[in-house]
């Protein structure tokens, strides 16, 4: 695998390092920010088949793509292969298409989708080829088993279908983030299969990125990407300059402004989304805890807008 690129089907991306889809944070705005930033992936937020084919007037804002969405990357779930077949369609103007078998989440597992697919490999496998036979590069999000441990026999089974790629996400279904990701079984994976493996799970400053691509070929970023999009920035400094960075509040709350505007721009305009990833840039502020406080309170865009441009002016 080359050390500055990392390749999915016939798409060859500007570094290794991919924004997670995350259910509420990845907006379009939020990918623009984070791309700007330097990640070179960025999907929709996860998205059930079957609300994709029912044309559902949110998932219609949700699956809305535009020029700085390149390569484009979707990010869909559900239980039934004939929903998947009718969606086919829909799929066809994203450069890739990631099916979530790992999402935790009650309410999906629920609908036997998300991580209720990993007790059933074969038919994640199904649904792979049948994607793939309608022309699409398709790549799947796991982990690394529902109750128990099968990542190696899984990970398999999703290459044998015919994925370009897996990603990783070094936890069972049932373990919560306060279970530290199991980074070996990532390793393990990546010895077991030919395809491009991406590393989920913990990665939450430069060094993390760094270690992550140590052992396998991608690193994907969550948690630590919200409230903090220079994190792409930070880690390609260091994985290709050796050198640390650290990001000013002022420059981070800049970029809180402009993801902000960027809602307002793409009108996706979104306010308890809005106040909930403002609440994790003001991180590290002084008086953090009371900030938060007062940004949850806010109602409008320009209240919110003003909050921010008058903490930026703080910081001078």
């Amino acid at each position: 695998m080359d050390n500055k690129n990392l390749k999915i089907g016939n798409i060859t991306l500007k570094n290794r390092l991919l924004l997670a889809p995350m259910v509420d944070v990845t907006d379009s705005a939020y990918r623009e920010l984070c791309r700007d930033s330097g990640a070179a992936m960025a999907y929709t937020e996860m998205i059930v088949v079957d609300s994709i084919i029912n044309e559902n007037e949110h998932t219609k804002k949700l699956m809305k793509i535009d020029k700085s969405d390149k390569p484009s990357g979707i990010q869909i779930t559900g239980d039934n292969i004939e929903s998947f077949r009718k969606a086919i369609p829909y799929l066809k103007r994203y450069d890739i298409v990631d099916i979530n078998c790992g999402c935790p989440s009650s309410r999906i597992k629920e609908c036997k989708a998300g991580s209720y697919l990993l007790k059933d490999p074969e038919k994640i496998a199904s649904i792979i080829k049948l994607l793939k036979s309608a022309g699409l590069i398709v790549t799947a999000k796991i982990r690394l088993g529902f109750d128990k441990d099968e990542s190696i026999r899984i990970a398999k089974t999703i290459e044998n279908a015919g994925a370009d790629a897996i990603t990783v996400h070094a936890r069972l279904a049932n373990q919560g983030n306060d279970v530290p990701a199991d980074w070996k079984k990532i390793e393990a994976i990546k010895k077991s299969v030919k395809i491009p493996v991406i590393g989920n799970g913990d990665v939450f400053n430069a060094e993390d990125a760094k270690n992550m691509l140590d052992i396998c070929d991608g690193c994907m970023i969550a948690r630590g990407a919200i409230g903090n999009p220079l994190i792409f920035r930070q880690a390609l400094e260091y994985i290709e300059k050796g050198k640390k960075t650290d990001i000013s509040l002022k420059e981070n709350l800049s970029c809180f402004k402009k993801y902000i505007e960027l809602s307002k721009n793409k009108d996706v305009i979104d306010i308890p989304r809005i106040k909930y990833i403002g609440s994790k840039f003001i991180k590290g502020a002084r008086g953090a805890a009371e900030l938060r406080n007062k940004i949850m309170h806010l109602s409008k865009y320009d209240e919110i807008l003003l909050f921010v441009e008058e903490l930026i002016k703080k910081c001078d």
